[in-house]
């Protein structure tokens, strides 16, 4: 992989350190391009059937981009709108009732915590917590009906346990995945969940309202069939008759637009021409470099897993954002923390990191 190559394709690096991938990545110039090409075309030339034709086979570009990135098989990848939409349906489509327990970490991103708190207010669940890192071990097989958490903590950066893979044979583990898909190497079915969920506009460096999907094969028959739309189903034509599709297309998002499709297959591509493998060792180089830096410089690290997220704590988290945006860097603060967060992807460079380090 060339870096600095990379690095040239995304147009805020002209003036930005940009370190905020786990909320947004950069947005190459191609996937501005594609996108605006394609909803030019549709000004110019109206959207009738050879866009709707020209969408279907921009989402199944996407997902096979997807699926490459996280080792998966791309019929077992739906494309979705974001990570939150993936956990959802998948929490809907087990069809948990009444008193079933849900064990969850108690820091979870609200994208999950979320429909958790809705499916116990109107299912009648009941949630209960355990940190990350122990969460394995407090599974019970006896009352535990689905273990959810992250694959990366969205605060530190800190891992599940790989021995969740076991958990999974006996109880169904959903996995949050927007601080993974597109930032670690791994094989999405050696995990041991049986979903998936991750974002497309993260480290995938696609437009907001790109997300994917990924669900196991052998739960697929386990799964309520929720709120299939036309595009989730094999023969709409058939009407009351019509069945969903027999693969993860069945969970795709009702609405995706050529616009977005197109932008999100350019952005995945950029980073597929330079190489995965390249990318997710120059991300790990970065951020142990950063690690090593901030500790040098006397800043608590969160307690982390080998992640793109770097955090460190302080005071007052707004103060040292409002501080680095001032000094063209951008890094964020995490609600109800007393972290600040970086993002190091391989589309950043050690100037990035020095002038993060120069603002502390």
């Amino acid at each position: 992989m060339d870096p600095v190559a990379l690095r040239e394709q995304f147009p805020v690096f002209e003036r930005t350190a940009y370190l905020n991938a786990g909320s947004c990545g950069p947005l190459p110039a191609a996937a501005l391009r594609a996108g605006a090409d394609a909803a030019l075309r549709a000004a110019e030339d109206g959207r009738a059937l050879p866009y709707f034709e020209a969408m279907f086979a921009a989402g199944d570009t996407v997902r096979r981009a997807y699926a490459r990135a996280i080792g998966a098989e791309a019929q077992d990848v739906a494309v979705t709108t974001c990570t939150s939409e993936g956990l959802t349906r998948m929490i809907s489509a087990l069809g948990l009732r009444a008193g079933d327990e849900v064990l969850t970490a108690p820091d979870e991103h609200p994208g999950l915590l979320g429909p958790l708190a809705a499916a116990r207010r109107h299912l009648g669940i009941t949630i209960r917590t355990a940190p990350l890192a122990d969460i394995a071990a407090a599974a019970d097989v006896g009352r535990t009906k689905l273990v959810a958490c992250s694959h990366v903590n969205w605060t530190t950066g800190a891992l599940a346990p790989t021995s969740l893979a076991e958990v999974g044979r006996e109880i169904p583990v959903l996995l949050d995945g927007a601080q993974g898909a597109g930032a670690l190497a791994f094989d999405v079915g050696a995990l041991g969940c049986f979903a998936y969920a991750a974002a497309g506009q993260k480290w995938m460096c696609g437009p907001v309202g790109t997300g994917m999907l990924w669900v196991d094969p052998a739960w697929r028959e386990r799964l309520a069939d929720i709120t299939p739309t036309y595009v989730n189903l094999a023969t709409p034509a058939a009407g009351l008759d019509a069945e969903p599709f027999q693969d993860a297309r069945a969970f795709d998002a009702p609405a995706l637009s050529l616009e977005i499709l197109l932008a999100g297959a350019a952005a995945a591509g950029v980073l597929a021409h330079a190489g995965w493998d390249a990318v997710f060792a120059q991300a790990q180089m970065l951020c142990d470099q950063l690690v090593e830096a901030l500790t040098e410089a006397g800043c608590e690290v969160a307690p982390r897993g080998p992640s793109t997220l770097v955090s460190w704590t302080d005071p007052d988290p707004a103060a040292v954002v409002a501080r680095a945006t001032a000094a063209g860097v951008t890094v964020r603060p995490l609600p109800g923390t007393p972290y600040v967060r970086a993002s190091v992807g391989a589309w950043n460079n050690e100037a990035d990191l020095e002038r993060l380090l120069a603002m502390l």
